[in-house]
């Protein structure tokens, strides 16, 4: 559904790639990143979907299916498109059958596959109303930026950087720790605070 401006690695491809310090380090960060979103997104009363290719992941010997609130369906009122790109988002937050929140995790030095999931996701939902995250290392603040505010992303109607916001890793790890004992009465809006938005002034 993303303009075929250029040639982009199929996901199995993207994540075929050869063994090497930095991919067997980035799998757990990952991993981990996932895990603070659904543990939070469960402690604040939501209900909560992992994608489904992760759903037997574990962290810090926490299977993800596991998880008391974790959904095993989505909302039905998706048509088929927009559902199997919605099922492989890496982590959605749910009240009942509305879509409050949905993050990709960039972790990977490309920073391409969960922004092409997202790309779809606007371009099959044009009034989209998701607030949608991206949650990536501190380290690839501006990669992250750059690549959102690219022209396959900025043709989109909504372009992406209008609708999309940045946590840092770092952020994220911080505000979970603060917030665990209260997180209970917290409301998704507060994500509000901890990200920022992507679109960047034009030059």
């Amino acid at each position: 559904m993303i303009p075929d401006d250029q040639d982009v690695p199929e996901e199995d491809e993207v994540t075929a790639t050869p063994v090497t310090i930095e991919s067997t380090r980035e799998p757990t960060e990952h991993t981990e990143i996932q895990w603070l979103l659904m543990k939070l997104g469960s402690d604040m009363g939501l209900d909560v979907w992992v994608a489904r290719n992760d759903r037997n992941r574990d962290y810090d010997g926490h299977r993800f299916g596991d998880l008391p609130r974790i959904r095993h369906d989505l909302p039905r009122y998706l048509d088929d498109a927009t559902t199997r790109t919605v099922a492989m988002i890496d982590v959605l937050w749910l009240r009942g059958n509305t879509i409050v929140s949905a993050f990709e995790v960039e972790s990977t030095t490309s920073v391409y596959s969960g922004l092409l999931r997202l790309g779809d996701l606007i371009a099959l939902q044009p009034h989209l109303t998701i607030p949608l995250f991206i949650v990536a290392p501190d380290d690839r603040h501006d990669k992250v930026m750059a690549e959102v505010n690219r022209p396959t992303f900025r043709r989109l109607d909504p372009p992406m950087a209008e609708v999309t916001r940045l946590i840092s890793f770092s952020i994220l790890r911080t505000q979970v720790k603060q917030v665990a004992p209260f997180a209970h009465r917290l409301s998704p809006e507060f994500l509000e605070d901890i990200s920022e938005p992507c679109a960047m002034d034009e030059a």
